[in-house]
């Protein structure tokens, strides 16, 4: 029994030993620095290409801009989408109807993009042939020169398929980034 009681003596003198220096240790250690903010200088930045219409009216310029890397889909397709519709910072003209967003994007397994719009972008559409031309080449040229697995580009507005922007160039099939002027 002396054995056992002299066990559970030097037991208890050993834990009270590693507390002690434990708490010994931590009032001993410098505090550690608070975690540090996000630091948004350091966001990545990624080189896009945006199309616009000349100040003319006549076909579509380039402009290259450096946006912030967005990681998913949706992002990247509602960050382009909206820089269109700011307009262009040096040259050109912005043709998307002004309100247009993206509500939903879906891409399929072939590179086909499904992009719903706000409905803003078909009832703040006024324009004829050459302007529905100018309005789908921007956009779609813009969603196939910055994103590579886009092979082709079908839009819908409100969730609902339509016939055309304003009845002149069909929307029926996707379109193709490489044709679209």
């Amino acid at each position: 029994m002396k054995l056992a009681f002299r066990l559970l003596v030097l037991l208890a003198v050993l834990a009270l030993g590693v507390w002690g220096w434990r708490t010994l240790r931590e009032r001993l250690s410098p505090p550690l620095p608070p975690a540090a903010a996000a630091d948004t200088v350091q966001t990545g930045m990624r080189a896009t290409t945006l199309f616009f219409a000349d100040a003319g009216g006549d076909t579509l310029v380039t402009e290259a801009r450096e946006l912030p890397e967005k990681s998913d889909l949706h992002a990247r397709v509602a960050q382009l989408v909206d820089a269109l519709v700011r307009g262009p910072q040096h040259r050109g003209v912005a043709v998307l109807p002004a309100g247009t967003s993206v509500l939903h994007v879906y891409l399929d397994d072939q590179g086909r993009l499904t992009l719903d719009l706000s409905p803003s972008f078909q009832q703040g559409f006024h324009g004829g042939t050459q302007a529905e031309d100018l309005v789908l080449g921007s956009l779609v040229r813009t969603l196939g020169a910055n994103l590579p697995e886009v092979k082709r580009v079908r839009i819908v507005c409100g969730g609902q398929p339509i016939g055309s922007l304003a009845g002149h160039l069909p929307l029926d099939q996707p379109l193709d980034p490489h044709e679209a002027d």
